[in-house]
């Protein structure tokens, strides 16, 4: 690797100060200790990731926070006051070595791998594999949990939400706000976007990750005027000639001329609400986009947006478009676009039929489909609370489990079947029909030769016997990269935007049925993974082994 490259990788792990060794649960720590107070030090270990249902009672995953998992290991370090803070915290038997070796450890012995970040994913394929010393593997499991989960809910999330809007609708995330704190704000405005989202208001998001920043104004902007003498300033340049326009007298003149294309009299709309539109349309005439629900949007918001849109059209500029905030989303935005159809029509201004029309207020997946049922006019969401803090389900539930130590398998038994781990170390294929869509995937142990494109292929269910299918494979895709080894990374992260790319190229493998929001058709023939027969055998021979056995008196 190049200086310009272990710079560039410095630079990528510093923009992520507060993901750091100490962001973990104390036991990771205390274990650590019991294992090297236990001569573990040189033990091996490989640990798989993976979450065990999809979320949104849907039947795909997005897979995200690869890149951050990234950073963490590269830049995973104890600092003095980090091992300082320790010794204060733990037990005073901690033998002085212990922090001694904590201090020198790093992730050059690492190992991870992983399914490419921005792909569908399903429950029990492991998303990251990590290999190493025991020590360092079992003190990153928290770290890494936390960059996976949220980050993989909510990229899930947003590619609901933009599968139900349709590709024609813009999709703009507001939820900054109502998030679960900056740094929960910040994950869901990048995550948001990589699900398919366009745009957030999230301003430091928009900085650090590149994302466009999107936002009009608040209420509180319209309700800061009362009458038309509020306006300090009324004169904007024309686009083209320079000269002083008189807007608000412009915008005044337009009210009445088109009062009864609108079936609204001047006087019944809000005079303060126009001087608040006329100072933002002169503040941003090329970027006019106006809020126009803050007292009726059919008696006085929509009459003042077009009066003042005209009147930017008399100064050579084009109105963007309104949000609306409140009400009957279906039946407002109805009456807008055939408003602005009208003036259009009266004026011959063909654009004027094509603004824009946003729609926020509460927005989650139900409200679009119903939306749609109802044959809306919306041409973006703008959405905040349900889409960053997943209300329908706040956690995907990935876990992380040992399932191999020194080079022998191991296995996590529990009488909840759902619970029992598949262990040894594994390589993931994704198996593809005959129309090209992805049809099952498919674990099996490392040891074993890849599946062959048009070759039958056994594929069983790991726990139950009568659940299997032969399946031949018109395509076959290794999902796993080594993505870290030997300190470094191996494969560089993609841009943001290459990722959000990748996210829709996966979900179009995926049969229309298995996407659709209401009863989705399972993936995988009804099971939760499908294994080889080499590795269904393994799994239930290791099971008998470490089965307690019972005695009856």
């Amino acid at each position: 690797m190049s200086n310009h490259d272990l710079v560039t990788n410095r630079k990528m792990a510093r923009q992520n100060g507060i993901v750091q060794p100490l962001l973990t649960d104390l036991y990771q720590i205390t274990m650590a200790y019991a294992y090297w107070k236990s001569g573990k030090v040189n033990d091996v270990a490989v640990f798989d990731l993976f979450f065990r249902t999809n979320p949104f009672q849907g039947e795909f995953t997005i897979f995200a926070g690869l890149e951050e998992c990234l950073k963490f290991l590269d830049n995973f370090h104890y600092s003095d006051s980090d091992i300082d803070y320790l010794i204060q915290t733990l037990p005073d038997n901690i033998e002085p070595e212990f922090f001694a070796y904590l201090k020198d450890l790093t992730c050059k012995d690492i190992k991870l791998s992983a399914i490419e970040e921005g792909s569908v994913v399903f429950p029990r394929v492991p998303l990251l594999r990590i290999e190493g010393p025991l020590i360092v593997a079992q003190l990153l499991e928290t770290t890494l949990l936390t960059l996976v989960n949220f980050a993989s809910l909510m990229a899930t999330n947003a590619a609901r939400y933009r599968m139900v809007a349709g590709k024609n609708v813009s999709l703009l995330e507001f939820g900054l706000r109502r998030a679960q704190g900056p740094d929960g704000g910040l994950s869901a405005s990048k995550y948001a976007y990589v699900g398919g989202f366009d745009g957030t208001s999230n301003v430091l998001a928009g900085k650090m990750f590149n994302i466009p920043v999107k936002g009009t104004h608040a209420h509180s902007f319209v309700t800061s005027f009362s009458t038309l003498e509020d306006i300090s300033s009324v004169t904007l340049r024309h686009a083209d000639t320079q000269e002083q326009c008189d807007l608000l007298q412009l915008a005044v003149d337009w009210r009445r001329r088109i009062s009864s294309i609108v079936d609204v009299s001047p006087e019944e709309a809000s005079d303060g609400e126009l001087a608040a539109l006329v100072s933002y349309a002169i503040a941003f005439p090329t970027g006019f986009l106006a809020l126009v629900d803050t007292y009726d949007v059919k008696r006085s918001g929509l009459l003042n947006f077009c009066a003042v849109a005209l009147a930017l059209n008399d100064c050579g500029y084009r109105a963007v478009g309104i949000r609306i905030d409140s009400g009957d989303l279906a039946y407002l935005s109805v009456l807008a676009r055939s408003t602005f159809e009208q003036i259009a029509e009266a004026f011959k201004l063909k654009w004027f039929s094509k603004l824009t029309i946003v729609a926020s207020n509460d927005i989650n997946e139900d409200t679009i489909l119903s939306l749609n049922e109802q044959g809306h006019k919306i041409d973006c969401f703008g959405i905040g609370t349900h889409l960053v803090t997943c209300q329908r389900q706040p956690a995907l539930g990935c876990v992380y489990k040992l399932v191999e130590i020194n080079g022998q398998p191991r296995i996590k038994l529990s009488q909840d079947v759902g619970k029992v781990t598949i262990p040894g170390h594994k390589e993931a294929y994704r198996l593809f029909g005959a129309d090209g869509h992805a049809l099952i995937d498919l674990l099996q142990r490392s040891s074993e030769p890849a599946p062959i494109i048009g070759q039958k292929v056994l594929c069983r269910h790991p726990f139950q016997e009568s659940k299997r299918a032969y399946v031949i494979p018109s395509k076959v895709e290794h999902l796993y990269k080594e993505y870290w080894s030997e300190g470094r990374i191996c494969v560089r992260p993609k841009p943001l935007s290459e990722v959000r790319a990748r996210v829709q190229a996966s979900l179009r493998t995926l049969r229309q049925d298995i996407k659709r929001n209401l009863n989705p058709t399972p993936y995988k023939v009804r099971c939760q993974v499908a294994v080889s027969d080499d590795l269904y055998s393994f799994i239930h021979d290791l099971w008998l082994q470490n089965a307690p056995i019972g005695e009856l008196s």
